[in-house]
């Protein structure tokens, strides 16, 4: 990696580069250059509606990418307590062109190490143009960062019968190929890139670790809330199919869902949000992603043929070296700011776990329920682990190459103090964006740690940069986890969650 002598400039001046489709005009400041919403594919409307992606038209003039663009339709709801905007954008509506990517990298650089980022929401919220997610920090430390979009909700995920499976995840393999196509010309290495993501991205990043069709694609990855267990079985998911046609009044087909717009389809998918509008329990009485979500990736497809976890076991993705971590309260982030964990009764909270595991109440009574502890707090802390900690720490055994783990323990003050290290957390400090989470609504408080930023931003350039990290490699007998909050690595006990999850 060379990053050649230059005075930083005063102010922002024009740049280009040549993409396989034709000139991109992005702009330079302080040394570093900022491409936005360049078509990694194009628009996936009319004729490519439900489509793989497909190339995007060559252009002949100059492209603008100085200002960023449409992300897939989504809505965004007001979140009590605290501004979730920083780490989900504001939602978008508008404009077709939205299969794009953004790219931040260091000005004149040449070789240097190329890291994919994949934002979350659900699979149904979320976009590359997040606050928190800037890349211009990750510039600044010699790396090229790429921030990717990707179909959410019924076009991105619904397994409808006569459309591509995994449209979102086929999304994010085409981006990553022109990623190894074009990221030279912007000074990064194409065999050297680390793909990263949170939550849904996350997920995403664990199942194409397993996934045929990204091998070659990435050398690491990076999974910050995540892991493969978020996945259904195609005739599980199809039940969604029907329970929303239903709803819209059409075919559940290919035929049926074209004719759907995004306001209908978008009031629909609240419907079939609330915990008792549709079963999605797998032969066994799991609900693998326990409410949070109804639309996530399915297997048996060319995309997943195996279950990620069995795939990891049978090979897959032992090439790719692995960060893998989560955060010590995940379940904070959903269950604070509303009040459930304060005030739902116990009955309900039951019931409610009771929706996605056929032993709720042992599950329950594991983590101290009916034993004087408020049944709010038993639920959550039972939710961490049952929904993100454990089945993380189950991709980590099975992963059979190189594998770090960390959890990020350091507690938001925000909510009264109660926040804690909830999910999306880490982000702030990845990126060192804690500005967009700090003040009075900010999720990190009034005055988060920087120097904890560095550090954590720090390892994760490191990683991308060599695959290397300060801690011993995870495994099932010693359980390395890295504590990134107390800087501290730790031989971590078997959860409770255990006993309760495949």
């Amino acid at each position: 990696m060379q990053l050649a002598a230059h005075t930083p400039e005063l102010d922002t001046a024009a740049v280009t580069r040549r993409t396989d489709a034709g000139i991109v005009r992005g702009s330079v400041k302080d040394r570093i250059l900022r491409f936005f919403s360049i078509p990694y594919a194009a628009p996936p409307v009319r004729e490519n509606r439900f489509r793989e992606p497909q190339p995007a038209a060559p252009w002949t003039d100059e492209r603008d990418a100085t200002e960023a663009g449409p992300s897939a339709p989504h809505r965004i709801k007001d979140f009590p307590a605290i501004d979730v905007v920083p780490l989900v954008g504001t939602g978008s509506e508008g404009g077709e062109d939205y299969l794009t990517l953004n790219i931040w990298a260091p000005e004149e650089a040449t070789g240097c190490p190329v890291m994919v980022f994949i934002h979350g929401g659900g699979f149904v919220v979320g976009s590359k143009d997040a606050p928190v997610s800037d890349g211009t920090e990750f510039a600044r430390s010699g790396i090229v960062c790429v921030a990717i979009n990707y179909r959410l909700g019924i076009e991105g995920w619904l397994p409808i019968p006569g459309i591509p499976t995994n449209l979102g995840m086929r999304d994010m393999i085409f981006a990553l190929e022109w990623v190894q196509r074009n990221i030279a010309q912007f000074g990064g290495d194409p065999g050297n890139v680390t793909v990263f993501g949170e939550s849904a991205g996350a997920m995403a990043i664990a199942d194409l670790v397993t996934s045929p069709l990204a091998e070659g694609l990435f050398k690491r990855a990076i999974v910050e809330s995540g892991h493969g267990a978020m996945v259904r079985e195609i005739p599980v998911a199809q039940r969604l199919v029907r329970r929303l046609a239903k709803i819209l009044k059409v075919t559940p087909d290919a035929e049926g869902y074209r004719k759907v717009d995004f306001d209908a389809a978008w009031k629909a998918m609240e419907k079939v949000s609330k915990p008792w509008s549709i079963d999605l329990r797998d032969a066994d009485g799991h609900e693998p992603v326990f409410g949070i979500s109804r639309f996530i990736p399915v297997y048996g497809d060319d995309v997943l043929p195996q279950k990620p976890i069995d795939a990891l076991k049978a090979g897959a993705g032992k090439n790719v070296d692995v960060l893998i971590g989560t955060n010590s309260e995940e379940m904070n982030l959903y269950f604070v700011p509303t009040k459930v964990r304060a005030k739902a009764p116990g009955m309900l909270l039951r019931w409610l776990l009771g929706k996605a595991h056929p032993k709720a109440r042992h599950a329950l009574e594991a983590y101290g329920w009916g034993k004087g502890k408020k049944a709010g707090h038993v639920f959550v802390e039972a939710m961490h682990d049952l929904v993100f900690r454990w089945p993380a720490r189950r991709f980590a055994e099975e992963h059979q190459g190189k594998t770090h783990f960390y959890d990020f323990d350091w507690k938001s003050p925000a909510c009264g103090g109660e926040l804690g290290a909830c999910h999306g957390m880490e982000l702030p400090f990845v990126f060192k964006t804690l500005p967009t989470a700090t003040g009075p609504k900010g999720f990190a408080g009034e005055a988060p740690p920087q120097d904890l930023a560095e550090q954590i931003h720090n390892l994760w350039v490191q990683f991308a940069t060599d695959g290397t990290l300060p801690w011993p490699e995870f495994d099932r007998d010693t359980r390395q986890v890295h504590m990134l909050g107390s800087n501290e690595t730790i031989s971590e006990p078997v959860m409770p969650a255990a006993a309760f999850l495949p």
